[in-house]
């Protein structure tokens, strides 16, 4: 079993719906869903990745638990309770890095403190990392700052490093961004206004082959 803390929209929310439908898949019910049409392009290729962990924002990426999972969740709830309700930015459709993302038009100091919190708050959970899972970040790749992270947290998008983001797509292309993205920011439009961050959420996989669910909302103090 490996673990993430996550920020995803509530099911309520016009972004869990459209969300869910661009990549094809719920994963706070486990159900494949039908996604919209885009000409010349397989949507379903190209979403494949992003599927597989769910629509979200990573906040503390996927990790093995070494404590039980109801330690963790007991935890999860202790730190959730320590931080208060704020509201997410604006968001808007964004290249990252090759892929689609939905990014925050403003930035934010709460959002960036529910981040930090949950990188620091929570490390006790996460076994060191192994030789084959620190070869996989390939660490040659990355600057003195990110491999000192790796190696400490885990993850190397920590702390001034991390950026909030919702993955759309796999890397593409320029030449299919330009052509993506256009749909991208129709499909979403109507989600894209600011709205409160009220919870964590911990998302979990069975297995390397299995997605990732939604199991658990941690809410804030008031959320």
């Amino acid at each position: 079993m490996r673990v993430a803390l996550y920020w995803a929209p509530r099911s309520d929310d016009p972004l869990h719906r459209l969300g869910s439908q661009w990549l094809g898949r719920d994963a706070e019910r486990g159900v494949l869903l039908g996604q919209p049409e885009m000409n010349g392009f397989n949507l379903w290729e190209l979403t494949s990745d992003a599927r597989r962990y769910g629509l979200h924002a990573t906040l503390k990426a996927p990790f093995h638990l070494q404590r039980s999972f109801p330690e963790f969740v007991e935890a999860v709830d202790d730190v959730a309770r320590s931080l208060k309700p704020f509201e997410l930015p604006a968001l808007q459709v964004s290249e990252l890095d090759g892929f689609l993302a939905l990014t925050q038009k403003q930035p934010s100091a709460a959002l960036q403190h529910l981040a930090e919190t949950c990188v620091s708050a929570l490390d006790a959970f996460r076994p060191e990392l192994t030789d084959d899972e620190i070869a996989r970040r390939k660490p040659d790749g990355l600057g003195q700052r990110d491999r000192e992270y790796l190696m400490r947290w885990g993850y190397p998008y920590v702390f001034e490093s991390w950026r909030f983001h919702v993955t759309l797509s796999c890397r593409l292309s320029g030449d299919e961004t330009v052509l993506v993205k256009p749909h991208a920011e129709r499909h979403f439009q109507d989600a894209l206004a600011a709205r409160p961050v009220q919870d964590i959420c911990i998302f979990s996989q069975d297995g390397p082959a299995e997605p990732f669910r939604l199991v658990h909302r941690a809410g804030f103090e008031a959320g």
